[in-house]
């Protein structure tokens, strides 16, 4: 990073951060604190209101706000990809404000930044499919999910699991306090704090329903962050299954959540899941017809068998 860069670096991190001592500055830069001295003084020289404070660190006079910079072509493209990105994937509010920013990035751009960065932006494309139409319910709950977090209210809906609990049921309701929100591997999923369960439990988005509001409050836990949350992992029933070659590409392509480990050999490929339990992988395994075969353990392999002879008693 050459000098210039650099001051104007430290100036963007100084608004960002309020107060950051010479060392902070000297690290996130790689450089020596004589050199970061030297660029607070340039920067003073250069009508930067930037004070120090003797033990505490640098950081800009009240009221002093770097006007807007340039963007490079590689940046513009960058935002305006991240406003459809956010307009596909977000709720309602956020898709309209996406949209009003693109605008505003778009017009402050100059004429030749802009015509190159539409020329770049137009060879990428975010494309809708069925599964994405099905997405119009769960954008409408993202938006009030959204909104109780930020309230700390609990909400409550009616929740449909893919494989039935021990009493044979499939639906519940439960009444949770909403932690944060997770997209992970294209779906939405709600982190919360269950009553029903009386612990820490995730739920997809897609499968909500009669969700609502309630005024009752909850207080976040001082010590949960979202972004250092690592979910238990209780995946402990390994399934292998071995797949014929000439459909190894789509079931590599299919990015199972199960999937643990896939091994390439000549004859097709070794793939190893591992489950909560072997009937989440049922259906996912059916699909495949007899480009699948189920290794392990026994007793799915038994599974799949009375599954596949109710369907053939139907024809």
């Amino acid at each position: 990073m050459n000098k210039t860069d650099r001051l104007l670096a430290i100036v963007l991190e100084l608004q960002r951060n309020k107060v950051l001592r010479a060392e902070d500055l000297a690290a996130i830069f790689e450089t020596s604190v004589r050199t970061i001295y030297r660029d607070i003084q340039a920067l003073s020289e250069a009508g930067v209101s930037v004070v120090g404070a003797p033990g505490q660190g640098y950081s800009l006079m009240e009221g002093y706000f770097l006007p807007p910079v340039s963007f490079t072509v590689e940046e513009a493209v960058a935002l305006l990809i991240g406003t459809d990105f956010i307009e596909h994937w977000f709720d309602v509010h956020y898709g309209s404000k996406s949209r009003t920013s693109r605008g505003k990035i778009e017009a402050i751009l100059p004429e030749p930044i802009r015509t190159e960065a539409s020329r770049i932006r137009k060879s990428f494309r975010l494309l809708t499919t069925a599964k994405d139409i099905a997405r119009i319910q769960e954008k409408a709950y993202l938006e009030a999910i959204r909104r109780a977090i930020l309230e700390e209210r609990k909400i409550r809906f009616r929740y449909s699991k893919r494989v039935a609990e021990a009493d044979g049921n499939r639906q519940s309701v439960r009444t949770v306090a909403p932690y944060g929100l997770v997209l992970h591997q294209g779906s939405w999923v709600l982190v919360t704090q269950c009553e029903l369960r009386q612990n820490i439990r995730h739920f997809r988005l897609s499968r909500m329903s009669e969700l609502v509001e309630l005024e009752d409050r909850f207080i976040l836990p001082a010590d949960f962050l979202l972004d250092a949350y690592q979910p238990p992992d209780d995946r402990n029933v390994r399934v292998r299954i071995w797949v014929q070659p000439d459909i190894a590409d789509k079931v590599r392509e299919s990015n199972n959540f199960y999937i643990h480990t896939i091994e390439d050999h000549t004859e097709g490929l070794l793939v190893t899941l591992r489950v909560r339990q072997p009937e989440e992988l049922l259906h996912w395994v059916l699909g495949w017809g007899s480009g699948v075969v189920v290794l392990e353990p026994e007793t799915f392999r038994d599974r799949v068998r009375h599954e596949l002879k109710k369907t053939l008693e139907r024809y």
